[in-house]
């Protein structure tokens, strides 16, 4: 059946992928009536997420920000799909990085640096790695979990591959960042997926307490690359901008949970400046903090 299903649902990619922006966004806006209003796609996990998130805001704003995101997130689906055709040109005038922060990853490139990328769910951080290949100096791998359908999985590695990112998955990712530790390269994780409750380190996100992966930290801290943080900011619709910090230049002289902390509260205060562009279905908080911990 989920044969099937692929190879009735790929050529639709494929054609969607095609189309010219104003007629996918008019897709997209068809999508939206679908997935919010008729079949409420995880509407009680994102209103509740909204809700803890976020404690202050009326009803009508938590309602608001809701629409918006349903809008967000058909777009995100479909411009996913469009990087299958997207020319290099069309790439980069739909996201780029702001001119300070291509001379700061230009500057740690000009210094032999191999550094760690951190970032959200936020944006369109698909877009991001691409334009990352096409514009950067660095030969970026992206730390990712596999899809459970082969054939989709492929779909998705090609895609994300596409203009020279190259993947890793996350359980081999020390190794192999061991076996690339002399070439440059810089690695990218995403830092708001949810761990396991125990192995986790546990911090206030959003007015919630909420594991995060520890993995970054103790990756940047063996081998102390700098940790430069991503934020990929919506401008309007189907345009991105990057910005990047370096959040820690020596990790090794951080303590614990300082690394891990610090770009927490980066990713917090962007989600806070652009709620609607967060990925709210996820269900981000379905871990109780343990009572040992």
């Amino acid at each position: 059946m989920a044969v099937l299903i692929y190879y009735i649902t790929i050529p639709f990619i494929y054609l969607l992928s095609l189309l010219p922006f104003p007629i996918l966004y008019l897709f997209s806006d068809f999508l939206y009536i679908l997935l919010f209003r008729v079949l409420g796609y995880r509407k009680n996990v994102v209103l509740n997420n909204l809700r803890n998130a976020f404690p202050n805001k009326t009803e009508i704003e938590i309602q608001f920000i809701c629409k918006q995101y349903y809008h967000y997130l058909c777009d995100l689906f479909l411009e996913t799909f469009k990087t299958l055709t997207i020319s290099k040109s069309t790439m980069l005038k739909h996201c780029y990085f702001s001119a300070e922060s291509l001379t700061v990853l230009n500057k740690l490139a000009s210094e032999n640096k191999n550094i760690i990328l951190v970032l959200g769910h936020l944006g369109n951080w698909e877009w991001a790695g691409n334009t990352f290949s096409l514009l950067c100096k660095y030969q970026l791998y992206v730390i990712y979990h596999p899809i459970s359908n082969a054939r989709f999985d492929k779909l998705m590695y090609k895609m994300r591959t596409r203009f020279g990112t190259k993947l890793i998955q996350m359980k081999q990712a020390y190794k192999e960042m061991l076996l690339n530790k002399n070439t440059l390269n810089a690695t990218a994780f995403i830092a708001d997926q949810t761990p396991s409750a125990q192995n986790a380190y546990w911090t206030q996100f959003l007015n919630q307490e909420t594991p995060v992966f520890k993995g970054t930290e103790v990756i940047a801290k063996k081998l102390n690359y700098p940790v430069v943080y991503a934020f990929v900011k919506k401008v309007k619709r189907g345009y991105y901008e990057i910005f990047v910090d370096i959040l820690c230049a020596n990790p090794t002289d951080t303590i614990d949970g300082e690394i891990s902390e610090m770009h927490t509260r980066k990713l917090e205060i962007d989600i806070i400046k652009q709620p609607q562009n967060w990925l709210w279905s996820h269900k981000r908080w379905k871990h109780k903090k343990p009572v040992n911990l």
